[in-house]
């Protein structure tokens, strides 16, 4: 039988405030275990929580750019379930009048695009962390860190519109775009501070009714979130060609072994015992300030994409690679900005520059060259100064001394020689040195000519103008 596909996906986004949601200690990751506490987010009895207005503002942010309603009044709720991180026994969330509803947000995969979406953007705090650890192995014993107890966390609540492990991966990366875009949160997967729980259910094709969903918890990477739905969905497929049933559970993907594994039964929403939190006052959204929010939110991975390619004729595809990331984009404009032409930044920009990134483990943001330096290397290009291979060399320069392009050039002699009597004797010797090639050419094998050009450029060590070299092979043939 064949089954469809249903995914939700519920992503959870830490916010980039300086202190916690409900007190003021920092929100500093990395620092010493159990310092960045304090009576209010260590649940002491006798204490009350009050509000970071900061918080506020970044989801209603969020919420926008995800095209939601603001909820002009909603409230907090205590979620009650007991977990070791978990010091109050209760975590602070919102439950049935959360801040922003009915959204959506639209993906493109495979050269489609579909409009997934969103339930709900709401406020809650986010729980310590356990560390495992032991002499033999790792869970002898567990110790806590109650430092991210307290952190506010957005949670982004999708329709189950995804079908297939692409989309949610597609869905996750345009997520993680917009939270940087509006400048809430870093998205660092590897510090967790953004995480996704995936819901996945099969149904038989054609059928309406949903199947019995299963949830695999704390997805933090993409590769994670789609290897984790492709094993559930083969999981999940082979029980009911088997005739058995899928039992609605919590699952953790073990990375290792490619597999999900059963957790426990998956708790309903009466399990959490809500009710409204009585230590803090509804909030009340004044529509003017949504509205001027509204106004200041910057440019958006689609809009900005559109503008890429109505702007400066760039493809789909390489207007979206630069626009998935917010530091990618500003520093194309940058480059743009500073005199490089328009195809050729976006060319250095996904070709040498990322690969440079990639070698080094470094970000766009930490760059060691500016976007300034780039256009100055693409100019000297443009210009004739330099061949593309000498540019690559003096990107590698740049990278490890901090010059610009010009100094480079200067100091290492890397000026392209295009004047013919400089290249001529060069040609002749080479013609000389390889006459099988040169009656390879002749014989009307045109590939020929291609290594004695590889040969010149070899003995000029890249300075020679390509084709310059190609003209004066063919003359003196």
């Amino acid at each position: 039988m064949a089954y469809e596909v249903v995914i939700g996906l519920e992503v959870h986004t830490e916010l980039k405030t300086q202190s916690k949601i409900f007190c003021g200690c920092s929100t500093k990751f990395g620092a010493e275990q159990n310092t960045n506490v304090c009576p209010v987010c260590l649940g002491l009895p006798g204490v009350l929580p009050v509000f970071n207005a900061k918080v506020l503002e970044f989801a209603v942010r969020t919420g926008l750019a995800l095209n939601c309603e603001i909820l002009p009044f909603s409230k907090f709720d205590r979620k009650n379930y007991y977990y070791p991180d978990l010091p109050k026994n209760f975590q602070t969330s919102q439950y049935d009048l959360p801040i922003a509803v009915n959204g959506y947000l639209d993906i493109e995969v495979n050269g489609k695009t579909r409009r997934i979406g969103i339930t709900r953007v709401h406020m809650e705090e986010d729980a310590g962390k356990l560390v495992h650890a032991g002499t033999i192995n790792k869970s002898d014993y567990a110790l806590v860190d109650y430092n991210r107890t307290g952190v506010p966390l957005l949670e982004i609540v999708s329709e189950p519109d995804l079908r297939s492990p692409e989309e949610a991966k597609a869905y996750l990366e345009k997520i993680k775009a917009i939270l940087q875009y509006v400048d809430v949160s870093d998205c660092k997967m590897e510090e967790g501070s953004l995480r996704c729980d995936a819901n996945i259910s099969l149904r038989p094709e054609g059928q309406t009714k949903f199947g019995t969903k299963s949830e695999i918890k704390n997805l933090n990477s993409f590769k994670a979130v789609q290897k984790g739905l492709e094993y559930e969905v083969y999981r999940q497929t082979e029980i009911l060609e088997e005739g058995g049933r899928v039992i609605q559970e919590t699952r953790s993907w073990d990375d290792g072994r490619g597999v999900t594994l059963s957790m426990r039964n998956k708790e309903q929403a009466e399990d959490y015992r809500y009710f409204p939190e009585p230590d803090l006052v509804p909030i009340v959204v004044d529509p003017d300030w949504v509205e001027e929010v509204r106004k200041n939110l910057p440019e958006l991975p689609d809009a900005r994409k559109a503008r890429l390619m109505k702007d400066y004729g760039l493809s789909d595809y390489d207007a979206g690679s630069i626009t998935a990331s917010r530091a990618m984009a500003e520093y194309y404009d940058v480059a743009v900005a500073s005199g490089a032409e328009a195809k050729a930044a976006a060319n250095w920009l996904m070709g040498e520059v990322s690969r440079l990134l990639n070698n080094s483990g470094q970000l766009i943001e930490t760059c060691p060259v500016t976007p300034e330096k780039l256009a100055g290397l693409i100019s000297l290009l443009d210009k004739g100064t330099i061949t593309n291979k000498i540019a690559k060399t003096v990107l590698e320069n740049m990278w490890s001394s901090g010059k610009d392009a010009d100094t480079v050039v200067k100091e290492e002699g890397l000026v392209q020689i295009s004047n013919e009597g400089e290249i001529v004797a060069i040609v002749e010797r080479i013609l000389a040195a390889n006459p099988q090639s040169v009656a390879d050419f002749k014989a009307g094998k045109e590939r020929a000519i291609g290594f004695l050009v590889g040969q010149v450029m070899k003995e000029t060590k890249g300075r020679a103008n390509p084709e310059v070299v190609n003209k004066l092979l063919k003359e003196h043939m």
